[in-house]
């Protein structure tokens, strides 16, 4: 069964899908220098506005966005969602945390040998509830009314391609003929902050994919949302089609935490799992939305894996340069520039790459092209891979 996409929803630190596609494609940049917490030095981040972006606002944009987009109408009792986030609210819990420290309230943690009762268990507000990681899924269920099936991934930076296959499989199998999929992001916080800058991952001045120089990633907020559709009810209400999922792989490293098996066999059975289902050779691949995080290590990795897997002179290109790495929702967003790259026939440019560091295709700035199909790639902590094929409509 063809599951198409028709409708998206996206924001960035570069505007809304039309803005951020349009600034893309001349190169601009939505990196600045900020200062969001006192206690941190100022640094470079992709934020939306001024100030650290809520969580579900950023849920109840991209989905209003999407939906409109779609020119769906509410309703949707029988939308199955899948929306992820590796962060989740992980910025209300840091400030309900330091609420309740200002009140002078301590959280002790439970001792096995010496259990504590339930009322003193850590937060005991309801409010912790609502901050449940699952909630933004459920927030977006109860927002258009579905009684459908509700997931919510969390696989580190791979969570946006997990939740739109976890999306496609829900319609193949029946389940629900229309689905709400991708991921959100609200990353910056305290605590992400200092965690990335303790490994040793964050850049000082900006983000270079593949270059030779580059510093590490930028942190940035942002989101995308797809309406997945049959293709058989896409085309029976009239629905404009941007394309369709051709096919998904999914494997997991089992090795390192917070770095990639650099011997690749299980990113490699990733992009071959995407390839096999799609029923595509490499040769068919015209565009490859890279993960490029212009971090050391993954950019390494992932340069060896595309040498090693796919033809030369195919295009490449990471849009994290211009919109910061947005974790768990960087996939979903790959996922959306490929299908505009599809609509419009025009690559974005890899912004940042000033001196390439690897032998490949890469995009130095907007390139005419026919695209019937492009791979977008996800890597993510604890060994997650991820990649998807989308392809024009049939």
């Amino acid at each position: 069964m063809d599951v198409v996409v028709t409708g998206i929803g996206l924001v960035s630190a570069l505007g809304t899908l039309e803005n951020s596609w349009k600034k893309l494609l001349s190169a601009n940049c939505g990196i600045r220098k900020h200062q969001p917490f006192l206690e941190l030095y100022p640094q470079p981040l992709a934020l939306i506005g001024t100030k650290p972006a809520d969580f579900i606002a950023l849920i109840q944009q991209v989905l209003a966005d999407a939906l409109h987009d779609a020119n769906l109408t509410l309703p949707l009792p029988d939308c199955g969602i899948a929306i992820g986030s590796s962060r989740g609210f992980q910025a209300n819990l840091e400030m309900l945390l330091r609420g309740k420290k200002q009140e002078g309230r301590e959280f002790p943690m439970p001792d096995s040998q010496c259990p504590i009762p339930n009322s003193q268990l850590l937060i005991p507000d309801a409010q912790f509830v609502d901050f449940l990681p699952h909630m933004g899924a459920i927030a977006a269920a109860r927002a258009i009314g579905s009684a459908g099936p509700v997931l919510a991934p969390m696989a580190a930076c791979a969570t946006g391609l997990q939740s739109i296959a976890r999306a496609v499989d829900s319609i193949r199998t029946g389940e629900c003929q229309r689905a709400i999929a991708g991921a959100v992001e609200a990353p910056i916080t305290p605590l992400t902050l200092a965690g990335f800058n303790r490994m040793g991952a964050l850049a000082k001045t900006g983000c270079y994919p593949f270059d030779e120089n580059r510093e590490g990633l930028v942190l940035g907020e942002g989101g995308a949302l797809f309406v997945l559709e049959s293709a058989e009810l896409a085309r029976r209400r009239g629905a404009k089609i941007y394309g369709r999922v051709s096919g998904f792989g999914l494997t997991n490293d089992a090795c390192y935490a917070s770095a990639p098996d650099l011997g690749g066999e299980s990113a490699i059975a990733a992009v071959n799992q995407c390839l096999k289902q799609s029923n595509l050779a490499v040769a068919d691949i015209d565009f490859i939305h890279a993960h490029g995080t212009a971090t050391d290590l993954n950019d390494r990795h992932e340069a060896l894996l595309i040498q090693k897997l796919f033809r030369p002179g195919v295009a490449v290109s990471s849009t994290k340069g211009a919109t910061g790495h947005t974790l768990g929702a960087s996939g979903a967003l790959g996922a959306a520039f490929c299908l505009m790259s599809i609509r419009d026939g025009i690559l974005p440019p890899c912004t940042g790459l000033k001196k390439p560091g690897f032998e490949l295709d890469f995009v130095r700035c907007g390139r005419e092209a026919a695209v019937r199909n492009a791979v977008c790639l996800s890597f993510g902590f604890g060994g997650q891979n991820a990649a998807i094929v989308l392809s024009g409509d049939r």
